[in-house]
């Protein structure tokens, strides 16, 4: 990471947070993106499991106890639930796939990962990425080795330009632009929004020069107001488009269930998406072998019982959030009244966090600072740049808050801010 991270590497991040929350267990956590504790209905959705193994065995043409057998053993690799995640997709984002192209996953993270692996497998391979980004993707090219070209733009419309510079350079030392890495709906850390403009541009400028987008969306059904825009997967005409998800935020971490979506025909043929597919799989035969298919079965039966949409079953999820967010921001404007210019913040049209601006530098010191001495963690912007600029920005988590503590860890907060700016 860049030195605006200090000591702390991209490798680290993950450790600091589980730490300093260890370590400060009362103080009130604005770090984690968690779902609401109370939309996650275990009890009721292991009965679920029970669904699907009525409609797997109907279609496999086997008595019940046959599917249970086969459920509780290893399964196939690219997963059981492909024809029902390619349904859901459809309802939800538009996106017209085969259960063929979807590749079911042990969580998005896994996704991630053997994508990044296998698109960038060769000396001279990058990944690109918007700075800042989210940490997951950049640490699984850390880990492997593969190095990271991250590119910053402030003003969305420059986005094009702004990536076309970036391959220049790498170009310019010989090195190969493989994979695009890009949350476009309410990104994880700046909670921003690719508009329809810059998504056809980015998806045009790949296309041309053979870059696969690897388009994650966690939180795209998580708007709260503002027009949806098609994902860049139902966008793209020439093939150069991955689409990432899971159930991790829709319905339950613990589930550990996601997928990919690999088009049969990518960038406009040049690439056989079956030939990526088999790679996929068999990286994913020698690590988790396949995706728990009790975890499957449990997520097939919910998607089942909700006709393959998951719309509905989140709408409380979403008044949920929404007002964590209306109450942050309302928190953040009572609090840094006395500062209008000098502290701002975005306002998200969706997902789980915001970024503050503060009139001085944040980094891993002031974190460990705000949870022992002011009872509250926030991440330091830094922790998620590929390249300086972002000392000053905060990242605030909303979603796993009560609007209580929220008003409580800002007036925190705020207190440890006045407290800097007062010694300044």
């Amino acid at each position: 990471m860049s030195q605006a991270a200090g000591a702390h590497t991209r490798l680290d991040v993950m450790n600091f947070l589980n730490e300093i929350s260890a370590r400060f267990p009362a103080a009130i956590s604005f770090a984690s993106g968690r779902p609401a504790q109370q939309f996650i209905h275990l009890q009721q959705w292991m009965g679920a499991g029970a669904r699907f193994v009525d409609y797997f065995a109907d279609e496999k043409r086997m008595p019940e106890e046959q599917a249970y057998h086969l459920l509780g053993q290893y399964g196939n690799t690219n997963g059981i639930i492909n024809g029902l995640i390619a349904r859901q997709v459809r309802h939800d984002h538009g996106i017209a796939c085969l259960a063929g192209e979807v590749l079911v996953t042990a969580g998005g993270q896994e996704a991630i990962d053997l994508c990044v692996r296998q698109l960038c497998s060769e000396p001279g391979d990058v990944l690109l990425a918007r700075t800042p980004t989210y940490i997951g993707a950049t640490g699984v090219a850390d880990l492997h080795g593969i190095e990271i070209a991250g590119f910053r733009c402030d003003d969305e419309a420059d986005m094009a330009d702004a990536l076309a510079a970036a391959v220049a350079r790498l170009e310019q030392h010989g090195k190969r632009p493989r994979a695009l890495y890009l949350v476009p709906d309410f990104d994880n850390p700046s909670a921003s929004v690719l508009s329809y403009a810059t998504r056809m541009q980015l998806i045009a400028y790949c296309a041309a020069q053979g870059i696969v987008v690897l388009e994650d969306n966690p939180y795209g059904m998580f708007r709260y107001e503002g027009e949806t825009i098609p994902p860049m997967y139902a966008l793209d005409s020439h093939g150069c488009v991955v689409f990432l998800g899971t159930y991790s935020k829709t319905i339950c971490p613990a589930l550990r269930v996601g997928f990919a979506i690999v088009p049969e025909r990518m960038l406009q043929g040049q690439v056989c998406g079956k030939q990526v597919m088999a790679q996929l799989s068999q990286a994913k035969s020698f690590s988790t072998l396949n995706t728990s298919q009790v975890s499957q079965a449990i997520v097939g039966g919910i998607l089942l019982d909700q006709q393959c949409s998951l719309r509905a079953s989140i709408e409380p999820a979403v008044a949920y959030y929404r007002g964590n967010r209306d109450t942050m921001l309302a928190c953040l404007d009572s609090a840094f009244k006395e500062w209008p210019q000098q502290i701002t913040w975005n306002v998200p049209q969706g997902g789980f966090f915001l970024v503050l601006k503060l009139p001085f530098d944040f980094g891993a010191e002031e974190a460990d600072i705000c949870a022992r001495q002011f009872g509250v963690i926030v991440m330091p912007l830094s922790f998620f740049a590929l390249a300086p600029g972002h000392e000053r920005h905060v990242r605030l988590a909303f979603s796993n808050v009560g609007e209580e503590a929220i008003a409580e860890g800002v007036k925190r907060f705020a207190a440890f801010v006045r407290q800097r700016l007062q010694g300044q």
